[in-house]
């Protein structure tokens, strides 16, 4: 009887001793919430939040950006942010495709630390599944790390612009960040703490986001000043994945399904509540009443806020974080972003530098502060971790994430810059005037919402006889 038992249910190779199916399971399981994030979160919420003749544009980009991940990141990219050592800041690249890799247990050997005069200080990590299960979950970070960028360019990048963009972003700037912080690179050894990706998503995004916008230009001059959302309900559903999806987001990155992963699911939800409630409460006592797009806003910085101590902070601490989240990012966007004259010509498309880069920076220098030092020994290699309100050695780790986050704010825009220079140089980075003026149907030959008295209309006040020929094409071909 036992050899009619099949082989995944046996205690055969397929079950090594080393695995620990829970784990495995629960990285799973985060992985495609992560992924949820993206496809169709950040697809739903980019093709409601804009205006409706980009509906199609925006949502394409998320979704070209997350097949084109995929790709780089089994080819070359993983092993260049969690392989061996190649510099300090980089890893070695290498595909992540073989069945012998894959398999076996998941090892990020660059992340044994060593004391000064050559001891071990804390060995390598290695969770319990195999290297398959990490490759997925961290693709997932990198596929969202990009599409988040995305949100700054909404309404005007050229498209093939954008099809080179992706995978020279992810192998010349996500793929450093990665390995310095999470691979085992300078900053991890030095003990800069980014628990989920304060720092290599969000702070990343933004100031990729920002520079790559000042790059291709702004909108057109009608876009900039009224882009209101084709569907505030579907920019909900986008929204509320986003935010449930976080769970798997900070919940996985103990790569363990262990007390420290509840904690950090738990502060995950209390940060990014209370940044919504005090954004809302803003909107409403300086513009009178509540903005639902506004509250949007709000989930986000909190999210993004609790991102780099999300199982290292206490509850109380998650509050204050949301607090902070949930003024300064608004602040700086409804009030100093009007103000500031260099902001005002950088057309920043979702207010990304503001909800990601200034949230993610606010996170990080706040874990500096908050890092609790009995949650910290559940997850951080570097013994004595600690945030400079517990004293001590704590008082440096402040500093180190003022350091990290110039370090990541410096290489993205460099890199960034020289990325928009070299492919300007080949393709346009912005949509032509005359393809501004009509949106998603002189792009894609398609529109999001096919009404054929609308269809008509546009073919007779936007469209001419040498950009469009009077048929109707993509899906207003079905109407």
């Amino acid at each position: 009887m036992a050899g009619a038992i099949p082989m995944a249910y046996q205690n055969t190779s397929s079950s090594p001793e080393w695995l620990n199916k829970g784990d495995n399971a629960w990285q799973m399981t985060s992985a495609t919430l992560v992924g949820l994030q993206s496809m169709p979160g950040l697809v739903i919420l980019y093709g409601s939040i804009v205006k409706k003749k980009w509906a199609i544009n925006s949502a394409f980009m998320a979704l070209y950006a997350f097949a084109a991940v995929w790709i780089c990141w089994v080819v070359w990219a993983y092993n260049m942010s969690f392989g061996d050592r190649l510099l300090p800041f980089w890893g070695k690249a290498r595909p992540a495709l073989g069945q012998s890799f894959l398999v076996a247990q998941s090892e990020l050997t660059a992340t044994t630390i060593h004391y000064h005069n050559g001891s071990l200080e804390a060995d390598m990590l290695r969770p319990l599944y195999p290297a398959a299960t990490m490759v997925y979950f961290q693709c997932m970070f990198a596929s969202i790390t990009i599409i988040i960028l995305a949100g700054s360019l909404l309404g005007r990048m050229n498209i093939k612009a954008w099809m080179a963009f992706v995978p020279l972003w992810i192998t010349f700037s996500y793929t450093i960040c990665a390995f310095s912080l999470w691979g085992g690179g300078f900053l991890f050894q030095w003990g800069v703490i980014d628990y989920s990706g304060g720092y290599v998503i969000h702070l990343s995004s933004g100031i990729a986001g920002l520079t790559a916008a000042y790059w291709v230009g702004p909108r057109s001059a009608s876009d900039r000043e009224r882009f209101p959302p084709n569907n505030i309900l579907l920019v909900l559903a986008g929204a509320g994945l986003l935010w449930l999806g976080w769970t798997g987001f900070n919940g996985g990155d103990p790569y363990s399904a262990n007390i420290d992963s509840s904690m950090a699911v738990l502060n995950t939800h209390i940060c990014a509540s209370t940044s919504l409630l005090v954004w809302t409460i803003l909107d409403v006592f300086f513009f009178g009443k509540p903005s639902v797009i506004g509250a949007v806003q709000g989930m986000i910085t909190g999210l993004v806020c609790i991102t780099p101590g999300a199982g290292l902070v206490q509850g109380w601490a998650a509050i204050v974080m949301g607090i902070l989240s949930g003024s300064i990012p608004w602040y700086t966007m409804m009030v100093l972003h009007k103000k500031w004259s260099f902001m005002q010509k950088i057309d920043d498309t979702l207010g990304v530098f503001h909800t990601h880069a200034v949230a993610g920076f606010l996170g990080g220098a706040t874990t500096g502060l908050f890092a609790e030092p009995i949650l910290c020994k559940l997850f951080l290699s570097i013994p004595d971790s600690k945030g400079a309100f517990y004293g001590g050695v704590g008082g440096s780790q402040f500093g180190k994430q003022i350091a990290g986050a110039l370090f990541v704010t410096g290489w993205n825009i460099v890199i960034t810059s020289i990325i928009c220079v070299l492919i300007s140089l080949v393709l346009p980075l912005r949509i032509a005037d005359q393809q501004l003026l009509i949106g998603d149907d002189a792009v894609h030959g398609e529109e999001a919402y096919a009404i054929w008295a609308e269809v008509e209309l546009n073919d007779i006040t936007h469209h001419n006889e040498s950009t469009h020929s009077g048929v109707s094409v993509g899906v207003t071909q079905n109407v």
